[in-house]
């Protein structure tokens, strides 16, 4: 799955494949979340039609080279609840998605998953030894200190291997009500959950975890941008850490820019969410792109003395 490269390796961290062992999963399911034919049913959000051909393998795998990627890491879909559904079903689906994942072409890796209600740390350790990157949380895991009591173990795992977090959109906790449209959820209530996760990790996760590497899909939410507002009500501006990143899924030039003036270049991973958004075509320098596509990304996966060895160059 993932290998090292000295060649400057383009990397997307953000994809979503559903293999057949998890769709199957799903549609045996008689309660949300489950699939029935191609339609995706969940507890917080408007039935969805899954499309066939954005989680065919073989194509995925084309339009990952057409990309130029040297490697592109899925995870399971975290806005299905799955991690948090009661430990045997969430073990099953997980469990599918694991044996799904591993059977992905190159150039796919994959990012574990976890249950939440009956945290194994063990169990994701064994995980991490079959070759995935990580482990990817749902942001509605990891808002404030009680959470990360409860996924604590699984991150002293990650801190001991030396491997990174994803902190991916969680479930929307009830459908929305009223006249609300069908993206509301993934354009209002997602940002909402990055943003109060972003926060929550500085007040909770890195205290508790100062050695964790931790990337924050969809640009955190834009939290990063409040920074301002921080230093007028907490008192102090945001220290940069050099261990936390953020994927800039779903964004463009503008909002890149934005972020980039507060937390500074080497903050930022490529990521693109196929199938559900197409990656960003950014209009930046090519060693801004370099940066993202192929440095930054090797710091967020690998441990320093790993990428020191490494030795990437950012194009003249």
């Amino acid at each position: 799955m993932n290998r090292l490269r000295t060649d400057a390796p383009v990397i997307d961290v953000h994809q979503h494949v559903w293999t057949d062992a998890l769709i199957e999963a799903l549609r045996a399911r008689r309660t949300p979340p489950r699939m029935r034919g191609w339609t995706l049913e969940l507890a917080g959000e408007p039935d969805y039609q899954v499309d066939p051909g954005a989680h065919d393998p073989d194509a995925r795998a084309a339009s990952a080279r057409d990309d130029e990627l040297d490697l592109a890491l899925v995870s399971l879909s975290s806005p299905l609840g799955i991690e948090s559904l009661a430990p045997d079903e969430a073990i099953e689906l997980i469990a599918a998605y694991h044996a799904g994942a591993l059977t992905l072409p190159e150039p796919f890796g994959a990012w574990a998953s976890a249950c939440l209600t009956e945290v194994d740390p063990g169990a994701l350790v064994n995980e991490l030894e079959r070759g995935f990157v990580g482990l990817q949380l749902p942001a509605t895991s990891l808002l404030d200190g009680a959470s990360y009591n409860n996924a604590g173990p699984l991150l002293e795992v990650l801190e001991e291997a030396g491997l990174p977090l994803l902190v991916h959109p969680g479930p929307v906790a009830s459908k929305a009500a009223g006249d609300q449209p069908a993206w509301w959820p993934a354009i209002v209530t997602y940002v909402q959950q990055m943003h109060a996760a972003w926060f929550a990790f500085r007040a909770h996760g890195r205290p508790r975890h100062p050695r964790l590497r931790v990337c924050f899909a969809m640009l955190g939410g834009l939290a990063p941008l409040h920074s301002e507002r921080v230093a007028a009500r907490a008192g102090d501006r945001s220290v940069v850490d050099p261990d936390v990143f953020l994927d800039v899924s779903s964004y463009g030039t503008r909002a890149v820019d934005a972020t980039v003036r507060v937390l500074g270049i080497d903050a930022l991973v490529n990521g693109s969410d196929r199938p559900y958004t197409d990656p960003a075509r950014l209009e930046l320098g090519p060693a801004a792109l370099h940066a993202i596509r192929s440095a930054n990304a090797m710091r967020l996966l690998y441990p320093k003395e790993v990428f020191d060895d490494l030795a990437i160059a950012s194009p003249a």
